[in-house]
């Protein structure tokens, strides 16, 4: 009897590594995933996320906002430097941080709050969540989500 759980052991410490080989397919379907805001906020920005996925993972994200023109929220110097003096952060640094952070921990609810840009995150988490679940049913179309800024 007291082999017995060192047989245990001895079989899952076996088929440890075997386990990384299990893909979830049923999860997730690979390629590009968009899901856009539905309309442009106070500020005039729309806010989107890119997502790549391949063998069941994230493997790279984009995260930003275009204004009525096509023009890109990062790549805006004068609403960086406002921001920056505002908020004591910038898009061009919490787009990069959050989309980072996905990255490595593969989950938008594990994303943390960057001070600064609260509403920013509750729209990346709801726009990630919807790209997400775009990727589990294999949906490579566009979507368009209402977004609250608010997380409600």
């Amino acid at each position: 009897m007291k082999r017995l759980p060192s047989y245990f052991v001895l079989v899952f410490v076996a088929f440890l590594p075997f386990s990384s080989c299990i893909r979830n397919d049923f999860e997730f379907h690979g390629g590009y995933y968009t899901v856009q805001a539905d309309a442009f906020d106070e500020y005039g920005w729309k806010e989107y996320v890119s997502l790549y996925i391949s063998d069941g993972r994230i493997l790279s994200a984009e995260y930003n906002a275009i204004n009525s023109s096509g023009f890109i929220k990062s790549w805006d110097m004068n609403y960086m430097r406002m921001m920056n003096v505002r908020r004591g952060i910038y898009p061009n640094a919490y787009t990069r941080i959050y989309t980072g952070r996905l990255l490595e921990t593969q989950d938008p609810e594990k994303v943390d709050v960057i001070s600064g840009a609260t509403n920013s995150w509750h729209n990346f988490r709801q726009l990630t969540a919807a790209a997400i679940e775009q990727s589990r049913l294999g949906n490579q179309e566009i979507s368009f989500i209402s977004v609250s800024g608010t997380g409600q």
